[in-house]
């Protein structure tokens, strides 16, 4: 059939064909980028999990959670050289991997959201989730979102930026999610640590096709914002 011939191509122009080989770095460039990922990777996790313990209304949310995206940025951007990527078009060619991002995330989005109708029936699943979006209800939506968008551009910059490099090849879209998840642990919602664990399997999987972060970053954005603003909806569909 068409549909599936075309969903097909899709998939494996987007994840599974990568347009070009990764030139590498130096034996010194990469040591230096293991150093500051690492100590990039446990401040960021226990400031991540400090501040997703902050009482839900408490205006100290916002500074401390952009103090987690601030930790992300500065550690990968001196971790070495970061790159936007370029992903395969129909035609052939190559471009910036922004529609094709889009529709991976929303695709993401869909998955979850229906995955969400269920857990809404579910109290002892619910109970966190709904503590997490607790920061939305009492705060100024626009500010969360706006700190989700802030926050998803670091992260990305980070984990599919300065990690994903510094990881072998053969383990890179492996090792960089499940360190993704882990940098979770410490919000103590079982929920999240899984979502990190798929987000960061699609991204990475992109971040190895298109040799950047542009593509994740969209791909992150756009399941990110739809989870805040959709999924309160989705669990009350359960309930």
């Amino acid at each position: 059939m068409p549909v599936i011939a075309e969903l097909k191509a899709f998939f494996r122009a987007s994840l599974l064909e990568p347009v070009q080989a990764d030139a590498g770095e130096s034996g010194s460039a990469v040591r230096r980028r293991r150093i500051v990922v690492g100590v990039t990777l446990v401040l960021g996790a226990v400031a991540l999990g400090l501040a997703l313990t902050i009482r839900p209304g408490d205006v100290g949310f916002y500074p401390a959670t952009l103090g987690v995206a601030a930790i992300w940025v500065i550690g990968a951007l001196a971790s070495g050289p970061l790159h936007l990527g370029r992903a395969r078009t129909r035609a052939g060619g190559t471009s910036r991997s922004v529609l094709q991002a889009f529709i991976l995330g929303a695709l993401l989005l869909a998955i979850f959201l229906a995955g969400a109708v269920v857990v809404g029936r579910i109290p002892v699943l619910r109970a966190p989730v709904d503590a997490l979006l607790a920061h939305a209800r009492f705060g100024s939506l626009l500010v969360v979102a706006v700190i989700t968008a802030i926050n998803g551009v670091a992260e990305e910059l980070f984990f599919r930026g300065a990690l994903f490099a510094a990881i072998p090849q053969r383990l890179r879209v492996w090792l960089s999610a499940a360190l993704y998840a882990l940098a979770t642990v410490f919000s103590g919602v079982l929920l999240l640590v899984f979502a990190a664990a798929v987000l960061g399997l699609l991204t990475g999987l992109q971040r190895r096709v298109t040799g950047g972060v542009l593509g994740p970053i969209v791909t992150h954005l756009t399941w990110s914002l739809g989870m805040l603003l959709a999924l309160p909806w989705a669990l009350d569909i359960g309930s």
